[in-house]
């Protein structure tokens, strides 16, 4: 049989090993302790090993790492009365531990919850073409509002970004009808722009030919030779009199 003895000592040495694990916490380097001394804020422990009083002291870990949390799809009607389903992901981490613990119930869900309304607060702001071309200021516009609401609960929402626009099918077969007019009026203003330079140029040419009487010639051989490289067909070209003309007066002094 065991001693009575003996039993009561390891009583004893469970019971002291019970309260030394109880009163010894490791936080990592990314964690904080929030402590409370019988139900009241007393501190807040950092990393490393750390000691608390058993059963007066109640030790809370939280993590101030950078958090990504999608914003599932919401349903927005922008200010130019289009329906649109617009998704986005908030970067936020905690930088006041005691606050997202005390005033605050659930600081995640509290944060997920804020920004599917403002997500739809602020796009309804917005018109169809604003929402597609200016995205940038969009997402400043969402984190700047965030960040003044959770600021209260010691978070710091520190990027908002719009993933995707979903369009209605309608919508995106008037915008293909719209891309395709822009691009035949950018084509037609394009090739009307080349006819008025080309035409400006014809005309220096011709202002250039009249004032010179043997560039007009010099043009003509010119038109010859090119002529002359195709051998397949039979060409026939008047000639100006001004050529023959120095021959002419050659036979009329002769």
């Amino acid at each position: 049989m065991i001693p009575t003895d003996l039993i009561g000592w390891a009583i004893i040495l469970v019971f002291i090993i019970s309260i030394i694990s109880s009163a010894v916490r490791v936080l990592f380097e990314y964690q904080r302790g929030v402590v409370f001394r019988l139900g009241r804020f007393a501190m807040v422990k950092g990393p490393g090993l750390r000691f608390v009083i058993p059963v007066i002291d109640k030790i809370i870990k939280v993590s101030l790492r950078t958090v990504a949390m999608d914003v599932p799809p919401q349903d927005v009607i922008t200010k130019d009365n289009v329906s649109v389903k617009v998704n986005a992901v908030i970067y936020f981490r905690v930088v006041e531990p005691e606050k997202a613990l005390i005033e605050v119930e659930d600081y995640l869900y509290a944060t997920s919850q804020l920004a599917q309304t403002s997500l739809r607060s602020v796009l309804g702001q917005c018109e169809l073409d604003e929402l597609l071309s200016h995205r940038d200021r969009i997402n400043l516009q969402l984190q700047e509002l965030l960040d003044r609401q959770t600021d209260p609960w010691g978070v710091k929402i520190s990027n908002v970004e719009i993933k995707h626009v979903d369009l209605p099918q309608e919508m995106q077969r008037a915008m293909a009808r719209q891309a395709e007019a822009e691009r035949e009026r950018r084509a037609k203003v394009i090739h009307a722009e080349g006819e008025f330079q080309a035409s400006q140029k014809l005309s220096d040419a011709a202002g250039v030919i009249s004032k010179e009487s043997g560039a007009l010639q010099l043009r003509f051989l010119q038109t010859l030779t090119e002529i002359a490289t195709e051998k397949n067909s039979t060409i026939i070209f008047p000639v100006p009199l001004d050529l023959l003309k120095p021959f002419l007066d050659r036979e009329s002094k002769d």
